[in-house]
């Protein structure tokens, strides 16, 4: 099978939007969600899936919390259940999906987007297809899905629509993706370093788009950038 490149673009350079804010996170707003629930991946199983590594949400620096994805089917799928919130700049709309205890899954370059804003999904749920899809700014190469993990502030994961509680909180409607990458990873960004997606342990690497998944019920690891069968 015909490998995708080594690795996907970086997501930092965007069109600048002008008039949005982020509130600073307070020392207790950021990072306050609660135990990390039993995420599956972000596609279905029994095919094979390349992944450029782990990396920050612009590729360059901050704190790794995306995955780049490219399963066979071309099907992106939340991973838990949640609520959609489609977050749109002036190119189009990008998915993200909040989850029970104030965690929030981000999937960026989807193309042919099948779900809509406030939408209750399923894990196993279609949201879209690979893409090249840049609403917001950035750049791609090769077909994948930008996969980030955020966690939410408290006062959003305590029952309340997440955006009532500001932009920092989850409405990141007009915001450029250079801004999501850098303002809201700094203050939301959740490392997915030892973290566990349906059955696969991530490990970050020294080095951006890199590191390991591990397989827990056999140990098998696999290197990334690389491809491996779930």
């Amino acid at each position: 099978m015909t490998k995708l490149p080594v690795r996907f673009a970086g997501l930092g350079a965007a069109v600048a939007l002008v008039g949005v804010v982020l509130a600073a996170p307070t020392a207790t707003a950021a990072h306050s969600a609660g135990a990390f629930p039993a995420f599956g991946l972000p596609f279905g199983t029994g095919q094979s899936v390349y992944s450029a590594g782990i990396h920050s949400d612009n590729g360059t620096s901050g704190v790794k919390n995306a995955i780049d994805f490219s399963p066979g089917d071309k099907t992106v799928r939340a991973p838990l259940a949640g609520t959609v919130r489609i977050q749109h700049c002036s190119g189009g709309g990008w998915v993200t999906v909040d989850h029970d205890g104030g965690w929030r899954t981000g999937y960026y370059h989807l193309e042919g987007i099948s779900v809509t804003d406030g939408q209750k999904v399923a894990p196993g749920d279609a949201l879209g297809r690979t893409g090249n899809a840049l609403p917001c700014g950035g750049s791609s190469t090769g077909a994948h899905v930008h996969f980030t993990l955020w966690t939410l502030p408290t006062a959003a994961a305590q029952g309340g629509d997440s955006r009532d509680f500001g932009v920092g909180a989850g409405n990141w409607n007009g915001m450029s993706y250079d801004e999501v990458s850098t303002k809201v990873a700094e203050a939301y960004g959740e490392a997915v370093d030892g973290k566990t997606f349906g059955g696969w342990q991530f490990t970050a690497g020294t080095d951006q788009y890199s590191g390991t998944a591990t397989e827990v019920s056999s140990r098998a690891t696999v290197p990334l950038p690389g491809r491996f069968r779930v």
